[in-house]
């Protein structure tokens, strides 16, 4: 089952998890942590994610249930907040061979001639 198909069931008030032929799979493929950041881009639904963040304890079925039961009903859709590839960042981090995070500092602190510099001495060559 797909993790999507759990939070279009919450936003649709469907219960996947009671009435099928393998409860107990659909229950093991229930992703917590994903339909809580699902559904943590609402404004009407965001508390009850947090509700969940701090009962993460729970097993599985209780906290979907408790989403069935508290959200209303509702078309919600929201595209995915993405990490957006920079190339300068890619560059950075190639050349002094560290993470993103350190790179974005070294970014900040850098020139457009310091960056031009390190695309050619990382230039490989070859067909592009």
């Amino acid at each position: 089952m797909n993790p999507f198909d759990y939070v279009k069931s919450i936003n649709k008030g469907k219960n996947l998890m009671r009435g099928s032929n393998n409860d107990p799979l659909v229950e093991e493929e229930y992703d917590p942590y994903f339909v809580n950041k699902a559904l943590s881009y609402f404004p009407d639904t965001i508390e009850y994610a947090n509700d969940m963040n701090l009962n993460y304890h729970l097993p599985n079925r209780p906290q979907y249930e408790y989403f069935i039961n508290i959200v209303r009903p509702k078309n919600r859709f929201e595209k995915w907040v993405k990490n957006a590839s920079d190339k300068d960042l890619d560059i950075v981090c190639d050349y002094y061979k560290c993470n993103r995070n350190v790179g974005r500092d070294y970014l900040s602190l850098l020139s457009s001639d310091e960056l031009e510099i390190m695309k050619q001495k990382l230039e490989t060559g070859g067909k592009k």
